[in-house]
């Protein structure tokens, strides 16, 4: 086990682009994720390999360096949900895309994962990181346990804070503009999910009825008999030529765009814990200032000091977030961009591919005497 680790500045020795959830490995219920990174070296390469548990320890130190400036004020990456081995329908729901194939597209999301973590300025610096990516040693796993308790106090908490007008406007426009965003990147994730499942459903009823055509083949010297057959063997090929072209679309769809929109809809709820991070310290500081403000002379001093402190951490908080939303703005929509562009281009491929094969059974129709 590694020794403990402290939030000092590292300089990353790997290839931020280069970082790679190459395989999942199943062990009775627990999944091990293998990670390789390139050097900057360019000697060769790490390989490790991780647990979920590794993930949210690397989490977890993240969100604890109280020693940086304005921390509170970063988003960070959003760590995707837990999957498992015989997930139940409401991990499956939690999931959505990443619930779908073998393991794939969750390895893509967690290799999305840190290679934002590694490309941020700040959260890079953390040491933890360099040992996430290259020590051959499991980290540390010792994680802040969540009770029920704590979850629906921050739920409370929350709703109670959600509708404080914010002091600066651009934070309160940020605010109103990630609450519509949030749901609607929600609401397109979740609606094109629909449209993927639909398409594996209509994959595999092409499968079947492919199959079934079989059934109806006569090997008898009958004409006719012969004609259907070999009216019904064409027919089938021809479903599974569609089979073959949904499976791809839907694969398509998954590998691009509906990874995308999932990165996105995590990337918006990501913002939205780091707004309400500030507007809790916003809440703080003008409760410190009111208390300040009323203070007895005995304690004057000490009220006084305590608003000081909360005002540099806010202020702290401020110019950091406020680089982050813009920072965030410019990632998102090149991010966005880069799955739909990607998109388009394996629907125009699937879709020429699709329309030769369908043209190839036409002819092969036509040939029919």
């Amino acid at each position: 086990m590694m020794e403990e680790v402290k939030e000092v500045t590292s300089t990353l020795s790997v290839h931020v682009h280069n970082i790679k959830v190459t395989e999942v490995l199943k062990d009775g219920d627990t999944l091990t994720f293998l990670i390789v990174s390139q050097k900057l070296s360019g000697t060769g390469e790490h390989h490790v390999d991780r647990t979920y548990e590794d993930f949210e320890w690397l989490q977890q130190l993240l969100f604890s360096q109280e020693d940086e400036p304005g921390i509170q004020g970063v988003i960070f990456p959003s760590l995707p949900a837990k999957a498992h081995v015989n997930p139940s329908a409401k991990v499956m729901k939690q999931l959505g895309f990443l619930g779908l194939g073998e393991w794939q597209l969750y390895c893509k999301a967690l290799e999305s994962y840190l290679r934002l973590v590694a490309a941020h300025d700040i959260l890079s610096k953390n040491k933890a990181v360099e040992i996430f990516l290259t020590s051959s040693e499991p980290p540390g796993r010792h994680r802040a346990k969540k009770n029920l308790f704590n979850r629906l106090s921050q739920a409370v908490e929350e709703r109670r804070k959600e509708g404080y007008k914010d002091v600066d406007e651009f934070f309160q426009t940020e605010r109103n503009h990630n609450l519509v965003l949030t749901g609607y990147a929600k609401t397109a994730a979740e609606r094109f999910l629909d449209v993927v499942q639909s398409e594996q459903k209509i994959a595999v009823a092409c499968a079947h009825f492919s199959a079934s055509l079989h059934l109806c083949v006569d090997p008898g010297e009958d004409p006719d008999k012969q004609a259907f057959s070999k009216a019904c063997v064409k027919l089938s090929e021809v479903f599974d030529s569609i089979k073959k072209n949904m499976t791809s679309v839907a694969e398509n769809n998954m590998n691009t765009l509906g990874l995308g929109l999932d990165l996105e809809s995590r990337c918006q709820e990501a913002e939205r814990e780091m707004l309400f991070r500030r507007t809790c310290k916003l809440v703080e500081l003008e409760a410190a200032r009111r208390n300040a403000e009323k203070a007895k002379p005995l304690k004057k001093a000490a009220m006084e000091e305590a608003k000081k402190t909360a005002e540099i951490e806010f202020n702290h908080i401020c110019v950091v977030a406020k680089q982050e939303v813009h920072r965030f703005r410019a990632a998102r929509v090149k991010m966005l961009q880069h799955a739909l562009v990607q998109w388009c281009e394996k629907q125009l491929l699937t879709a020429k591919e699709s329309a030769d094969q369908l043209n190839q059974q036409l002819q092969a129709f036509r040939g029919i005497p």
